[in-house]
């Protein structure tokens, strides 16, 4: 390479950090498309284990996950950008508060995808404009490796709970990713900071982590509230508390957060109405309701029947009497889903001669085996005192 040609490539990559700052982003690195050659048989090793739960797309998807050069054969760099979402006070202060649900800061803010790619096109039409346009943009719903990709490329590393740690903003930020043909001036990867520090895995509710560096997905609390479509083994439904949506637990532990940078307004702002919403409010949303209520935000995705069963396992954990009326309305519902998590918690709701009357009354009509075995458990769990 000629001096000349190297002295433009480093301009554009200065000009390129440059117009993602401009563009919200906090920090930018490149690396190249070849840059993470151990990710195939760590994304094999993880896929044996069965740790991907019901997210069918990981082994469907595996081959081409597993390099980018898969994916697109041409790319010859990637650029990672991060944009925080640090929240302004304590992430977890919701947990303390029984009539309220949780939800996880990152989706307080309107839906990333959106947010992020839009960005993350501007920022490739100043590449076509410099010549550059052979290129495709990525946030979370293709089959990439963001967070290995992102530490090749110097953004942070992957801590012990697997997600992405900075030195500049924690483990609170997304990521998004534009691959390109271009040979682009690639930046150093991070190293691990983690040293014995393992208080992320420490504070995971649901013990999901294994050993350090390895999530198995079937246990965590982001999992079974987003991704996981059936009923929630009874195992877990104590330990999700108020979490109606994700689990901030072992990013908020992560001591590297003391340099985080909190989100913009500018950028992402919470909406106040999804900081602390009320479960009664809550429960009360029909499917058009909560359509509307949770437009252009994440929640929506999964839909009215898994947003209902999530706020039942927090109501049942309430212990408060008083949404006993509202969660009986549920046991006619057509969802066997809803259904069973309505007397999962009534179980834990009503006094016992109250709950065998509603059980007489119910069970008779009842056809589906998973919410008739919710009616037995509910009724063998307060004889003993073990109702979970």
């Amino acid at each position: 390479m000629t001096t000349n040609a190297r002295l433009s490539r480093e301009k554009l990559k200065h000009r390129l950090v440059a117009r993602a700052k401009e563009l919200g982003f906090d920090l930018c690195r490149v690396t190249r498309s070849d840059a993470i050659p151990l990710v195939p048989k760590r994304l094999a090793q993880w896929i044996e284990a069965d740790f991907y739960g019901d997210m069918d797309w990981m082994p469907e998807t595996q081959e081409r996950r597993s390099a980018p050069q898969n994916l697109w054969p041409e790319a010859r760099s990637v650029i990672m950008l991060a944009m925080s979402y640090g929240p302004d006070g304590d992430a977890l202060a919701n947990l303390a508060t029984s009539e309220i649900g949780n939800i996880s800061v990152y989706a307080r803010h309107r839906d990333y995808h959106d947010l992020i790619k839009g960005r993350l096109k501007l920022l490739g039409s100043f590449l076509a404009a410099h010549g550059i346009d052979e290129l495709k943009v990525f946030v979370d719903t293709a089959p990439v490796m963001e967070k290995p990709l992102a530490q090749a490329a110097g953004l942070g590393w992957q801590g012990k709970h697997t997600n992405l740690v900075s030195r500049e903003l924690g483990s609170w930020f997304f990521l998004g990713a534009i691959f390109t043909t271009a040979d682009l001036e690639p930046d150093g990867p991070e190293i691990d900071h983690c040293g014995s520090c393992r208080a992320c895995l420490d504070a995971c509710p649901t013990q999901a982590f294994p050993n350090a560096y390895q999530l198995d997905a079937r246990r965590c609390i982001s999992y079974l509230t987003i991704e996981h479509k059936g009923h929630i083994e009874a195992e877990f439904r104590q330990n999700i508390g108020n979490r109606i949506y994700g689990c901030d637990d072992c990013l908020t532990a992560c001591p590297w957060n003391k340099f985080a940078v909190t989100a913009n307004e500018a950028k992402l702002q919470a909406r106040a109405d999804l900081i602390a919403p009320r479960l009664d409010e809550l429960l009360a949303l029909d499917d058009a309701a909560f359509r509307n209520f949770f437009s252009g935000n994440p929640v929506k995705r999964i839909g009215i029947t898994r947003f209902t069963r999530n706020v039942l396992i927090a109501v049942g954990n309430s212990g408060d009497a008083s949404f006993a009326p509202q969660v009986m309305s549920k046991l006619r519902d057509e969802s066997p889903l809803i259904r069973a998590m309505a007397v999962w918690a009534l179980a834990r709701l009503l006094e016992p001669q109250a709950f065998s009357d509603l059980a007489e009354a119910h069970r008779g009509a009842e056809t589906d085996a998973d919410v008739l075995g919710e009616w037995s458990n509910g009724a063998h769990g307060q004889e003993t005192g073990l109702s979970q």
